[in-house]
């Protein structure tokens, strides 16, 4: 590896100092007795003989006793193996292709890849600089620190209006009285060093004109930079003379040289700093704070006290005016040169020229989001603004993290650790997010839906973020469900739910987006360079796929052929009314009422007929370098089997498809009292069986039960696919004014709880990625000849309509995109700021489907 992001770890080695006299006399007292040999006494001799002979005959005895002595001890101390769940898949990385280094690699360098954040800025690189924003806002009377985005901060809105992924982002914050717009552009030039510079506006100004609080006419942020490499940060001369000396600091990092972070406004400000030795960056909240504190305790200011630790790792600068105001801060990088020219760079990067390049961003924002999605006749200008803001939020989430997942190991394993857990191997993904303030990290089943947008929108990007998946996948083909890494991630996530379970698996939806690139390569609807590199990526990744897939076909796999069922089901639960299927993605979604080995989980069979199709389209597509087409095409055959399908899963009294398992409906939840403690009574809410469970299908309808007909295995011309068209418009079973309910309500467990503090999440609820699966494939039957054609197109048209009135709706109302839709009001309700897979919406509003 070369380059800015190689990482030299040379070992110095040491060799045993020799004194160098001795050695010389030795030598030269050996060579002065051979040529000077004098008469020696034939006794004197055999005795030196003999004794020579006893003393290689001894050191002969004891190297091979010495040596007996190693091997038994060697042989006796237990050998300690690294498990096969933490080694790395044996296979060269996706992310060594020619087509991510280079150029690509330079210019994805930095980004807002810090999504937990409200503004952060980082490098692709697993030890960075780091760029943030603060500010003070206005909670319950008094000040508080906003910085990671949460609910608890109660922002009116916030959210990227429009971001391109690479180089350009806008963003409007509402925070009570207070409009914050940050912005954010890239720039690289001759002069600048790897990656470029980059440039961050902050736009504040009064939300509301007749604001007259003197809480809301003065605002105080705080932006900082930390070095994750430690090395130490120089504050400028004279940060207070902004408009003189723009300076704020200065320092070196291993990528990209010397580099200075210069502070332009036109407005009258108050700067202030606090520098900080830390290597931990996820809790300078708390340091900020405290800073704050002690000055108002000592001092009666809301200031920092401009001091810092020695040599600090981390400075945090506070910016105070009046509002509105403006600010414009820049990181120069590559300053040691002398051809560097500062000044002109930092000139490009504040005030008028950052105002002309911004709005010259945005127009080619604009253009491209017209050119790659063609909205203007499809939708009205409110759902436009959205769609927008649905790709601008989807590509302002994408982040990158690097350090060690959690797995967890059977509890009988012989581990040193106390948690039978281990940690895997150091790892870096890049990749998008589902919720910036709720989950802010990697989920392996949302991101193949993300990819079905961000695809259309950047090629490279998409296939980088794949292959930074496939390249987490360890000697067994699987991979971890979500990714916690780095110590700012796992502040986010309860210590209880971070070890991962290597028996349990995800949906594969990275096969949605490779069913994608397969078909635009077998149209041709890529440019060549796309082409070629679409082709070389699935290449390299063949290997990876088909350890994934095998790892599914054989850990997964029912007791008869062609069959499948989540693994990792609770079968001695005694709190839930309904075992979850946590890794089908589906969670509480009824399933049997008694896990077992019995099962046949519909849902699971259909995601294994879309991977073995794309390994099959894979291996046709380089036939002559592999051998594995026929026996894809041999399940792809056995999976799509339409009388096999409905011998095994199809209900006819319901119409409907289900999962089999050991089941009854006769459960409920019930009071009980027990006894804990000191003979102490307490109620418990538990599960009550009614009933002895039997083998039969599971009959709850819901997107489940839409498996097949979203894997179009119906065919257009059977009396099947009608009985799922009613099932979808029954207003009495999925069907509401503003999308299809998860679960049908004539189910047993419609909206209701799983546990006494689980509420209903996949039971009722209208989520966008099923809406989204579901109307792709109504689209599909409406342009198949059968005597169906007529009546998809209707409901197509009709739940198209619906599914982004209501999302539209619900962002301009509320200002955010939400995680599902309350079924009976269309009202948003889970997370917000959920832009993952609800972005879908816009590829609703394009047409735009698999």
């Amino acid at each position: 590896m070369s380059g800015p992001g190689k990482r030299s770890n040379s070992r110095s080695r040491v060799k045993p100092s020799k004194h160098l006299n001795d050695e010389e006399n030795d030598d030269v007292s050996l060579r002065r007795r051979i040529p000077n040999r004098r008469p020696r006494n034939d006794s004197s001799i055999r005795i030196f003989n003999v004794d020579l002979k006893i003393a290689l005959g001894l050191s002969v005895v004891a190297f091979f006793f010495v040596l007996f002595l190693i091997y038994n001890l060697i042989d006796h101390v237990p050998q300690v193996q690294i498990p096969r769940v933490v080694t790395p898949f044996p296979a060269p990385k996706l992310m060594d292709l020619p087509q991510f280094q280079g150029g690509h690699k330079e210019s994805l360098y930095w980004g807002t890849f810090r999504p937990h954040a409200y503004l952060g800025i980082r490098a692709r690189t697993p030890r960075s600089l780091i760029g943030g924003l603060m500010w003070l806002g206005v909670q319950d009377g008094g000040y508080s620190l906003r910085h990671f985005c949460q609910d608890s901060d109660g922002l009116s809105k916030y959210g990227w209006t429009d971001h391109d992924g690479r180089n350009y982002g806008h963003q409007m914050i509402v925070d009570q009285e207070m409009e914050l717009a940050t912005s954010f552009l890239k720039s690289k030039g001759e002069d600048s060093g790897y990656g470029g510079d980059w440039a961050v506006r902050l736009d504040v100004r009064n939300h509301k004109s007749n604001a007259n609080d003197e809480l809301s006419r003065s605002a105080h942020l705080f932006f900082y930079l930390a070095d994750e490499d430690g090395n130490a940060l120089t504050v400028g001369e004279d940060i207070l003379g902004t408009s003189e000396n723009s300076l704020l600091a200065s320092g070196s990092h291993m990528d990209i040289g010397n580099w200075q972070l210069h502070l332009k406004s036109e407005d009258d400000l108050e700067v202030h700093y606090s520098g900080f030795k830390t290597p931990h960056i996820h809790n300078l909240s708390d340091l900020v704070q405290e800073n704050l504190g002690l000055q108002i305790r000592k001092f009666n200011r809301l200031q920092l006290p401009d001091s810092s630790d020695d040599y600090p790792s981390i400075l945090v600068f506070q910016i105070s005016a009046k509002i509105p105001f403006k600010v414009d801060i820049t990181l120069i990088s590559g300053t040691g040169l002398e051809s560097s020219r500062v000044e002109k760079r930092i000139s490009s990067l504040t005030g008028t020229s950052l105002t002309s390049q911004l709005k010259e961003k945005q127009r080619e924002f604009d253009s491209k989001f017209e050119k790659t999605f063609n909205l203007d006749n499809k939708v009205d200008s409110e759902s436009i603004i959205a769609g927008k803001a649905a790709i601008g939020n989807l590509l302002g989430g994408i982040g990158y993290f690097f350090g060690q997942s959690k797995i967890a190991l059977p509890k009988d394993l012989n581990l040193a650790s106390q948690d039978n857990s281990i940690l895997y191997w150091p790892a870096e993904l890049y990749t998008a997010v589902p919720s910036r303030p709720f989950f802010p990290r990697g989920f392996l089943w949302d991101e193949g839906f993300h990819q079905l947008l961000i695809r259309r929108w950047d090629t490279r990007i998409s296939l980088d973020i794949v292959g930074h998946w496939l390249d987490l996948m360890n000697i067994d083909g699987w991979i971890p469900r979500e990714q916690i890494l780095g110590a700012e991630a796992l502040s986010k996530v309860p210590k209880e739910f971070v070890a991962q379970l290597p028996s349990n698996g995800n949906p594969p939806t990275l096969f949605l987006v490779l069913r994608e690139l397969l078909h635009g390569l077998k149209k041709n609807k890529f440019t060549a360079a796309e082409g070629n590199n679409i082709s070389s990526f699935l290449k390299q990744a063949y290997v990876r796929l088909e350890a994934w897939f095998q790892w599914f076909n054989t850990t997964q796999s029912g007791k008869e052929i062609g069959t499948y069922y989540w693994h990792g089901r609770d079968q001695t639960t005694t709190q839930q009314l309904n075992p979850q299927t946590l890794s089908s993605g589906f969670d509480d979604y009824p399933r049997a009422s008694h896990p077992s080995e019995d099962e046949r989980h519909i849902d699971l069979r259909c995601w294994m007929l879309l991977a073995a199709d794309c390994m099959h389209s894979i291996s046709e597509l380089f036939e002559e370098e592999t051998n594995f087409g026929k026996e894809y095409d041999t399940t792809v055959k056995l999976l799509s089997d339409f009388e096999i399908l409905n011998q095994m899963h199809y209900d006819n009294a319901y119409g409907a498809y289900f999962d089999f398992g050991n089941h009854t409906e006769k459960i409920r939840l019930r009071w009980k009292e027990t006894i804990v403690g000191h003979n102490y009574p307490t109620r418990e809410l538990l599960r009550e069986v009614l009933e002895t469970p039997k083998l039969k299908l599971v009959p709850h309808i819901g997107y489940v039960s839409l498996f097949p007909f979203m894997g179009r295995i119906i065919p257009a011309d059977s009396w099947i696919l009608e009985k799922q068209l009613d099932l979808i418009s029954n207003r009495s079973i999925l069907w509401t004014d503003f999308g299809l309910r998860s679960l049908a309500k004539t189910s047993s467990i419609y909206m209701k709880h799983n546990t006494e503090h689980d509420a209903p999440y996949w039971r009722g609820p209208i989520w966008m990625n099923m809406n989204y699966m579901i109307l792709s494939s109504l689209y599909h039957y409406s342009r198949e000849d059968g005597p169906y054609k007529d009546k998809a197109k209707t409901i197509y048209g009709d739940l198209r309509g619906n599914l982004i009135r209501n999302v539209v709706r619900n962002y301009h109302k509320t200002g955010f995109f939400w995680e599902q839709y309350d079924q009976r009001n269309g009202k948003g309700k889970g997370a917000r700021v959920f832009t993952g897979w609800t972005s879908l919406v816009l590829l609703i509003m394009a047409e735009a489907y698999p």
